[in-house]
């Protein structure tokens, strides 16, 4: 799970954390600037900054900030030691902000999650140093949730995108900058390649299966989650938004329609069946006859991927990831006019 989703999480359930975040490095580190872990109150630990010693030395310090409640800076430095006894190729310093997550930030953190689940453009304003402790999220088209901050941060909005981390006038900077979200609903063989293929091309992917023998790391370690449950159940668990990318190859006809109906629920940027046109056809007049909407039907891609006349499950994986990059880079909805509205008008339901 990613530090924004176990943030979500953990303040939904009323729990607290610490969330760390690499503000600076120097020389050859494990993480860029802008990496980040979240620590809960429970000890959990989502995300990661390299792992090792350092990450340890981390968690000790987060541990102090939720007790505390007070924001900390720590400096770690790699040493000839270090490296060899955990055996990195790289050696350097870090320097990490660590900042206490409680309800007081919920609502910033809740419109984080949307930001990076809907592609928008903000920026998170954290107060770095003295009392009190504040922390703002200021979206491109001046929406402001949190506590308040001076209009020059609104100046020179677009700057800030050319650096992970800013510091400003005392303040921490960052851009929320999402990956597309790929949800693979199903883990056979061809989500495998699916997975791998999707990952080198910079997808945050999320596995989906009601089987922990198939849903697993072993099977899927470049996944970012894995998620093992019903598929009729998932959707209550998950946060898709219109920067998300559904991709359904269950293990049989049955499965494929409750995913696509559930997924037809969220507006999402791109949703994509296996089978047969076939297939297809008895899938969507079940659908039809017990109320979904034909226009939004129309938006599937289905039978899934590119014709390249793929066979083996490799090419398949290949034709399909090839779509989901096509549909990335067209500036337009892929849907039909008014379809995203109305998709939209669904989920609000």
């Amino acid at each position: 799970m990613e530090p924004f989703d176990a943030i979500h999480d953990y303040l939904m359930q009323g729990k607290r954390g610490a969330l760390a975040t690499i503000i600076s490095r120097v020389g050859a580190t494990p993480r860029d600037i802008g990496a980040k872990v979240f620590i809960g109150e429970d000890g959990k630990i989502y995300g990661t900054i390299g792992g090792g010693c350092m990450e340890a030395e981390v968690w000790q310090h987060a541990r102090n900030v939720i007790t505390g409640g007070e924001p900390e800076s720590l400096r770690y430095s790699l040493d000839g030691k270090t490296v060899e006894d955990e055996g990195m190729i790289c050696g350097g310093t870090v320097e990490f902000f660590l900042e206490p997550v409680t309800s007081k930030e919920k609502a910033v953190y809740n419109r984080i999650l949307h930001y990076v689940s809907e592609g928008t453009k903000a920026f998170i304003i954290t107060k770095a140093g003295g009392k009190p402790f504040t922390k703002t999220l200021i979206a491109e088209d001046g929406e402001r949730t949190g506590d308040p901050v001076g209009p020059e941060f609104e100046t020179t909005f677009e700057n800030f995108f050319r650096r992970p981390v800013s510091l400003y006038n005392g303040f921490l900077i960052e851009p929320v900058v999402s990956s597309p979200r790929l949800y693979i609903y199903g883990a056979g063989h061809i989500s495998q390649y699916i997975s791998r293929t999707a990952k080198m091309v910079d997808f945050h992917v999320t596995v989906i299966d009601d089987r922990a023998y198939f849903a697993n790391k072993e099977r899927f370690p470049e996944a970012d989650e894995i998620i093992v449950d019903e598929f009729g159940d998932v959707f209550g668990k998950i946060h898709p938004g219109r920067n998300s990318y559904a991709v359904i190859v269950t293990r049989g006809h049955k499965h494929d329609a409750v995913v696509l109906e559930g997924a037809l629920k969220w507006p999402s940027r791109y949703i994509g069946m296996i089978g047969s046109k076939r297939k297809v056809k008895i899938i969507y007049d079940d659908l039809v006859k017990r109320g979904a909407d034909e226009r939004l039907l129309q938006s599937v891609h289905a039978p899934i991927g590119l014709d390249i006349g793929a066979e083996t499950p490799q090419e398949i994986a290949m034709s399909i990831v090839s779509e989901l990059v096509k549909v990335r880079s067209e500036r337009a909805s892929v849907l039909p006019k008014g379809v995203s509205v109305e998709i939209e008008a669904i989920a609000r339901k």
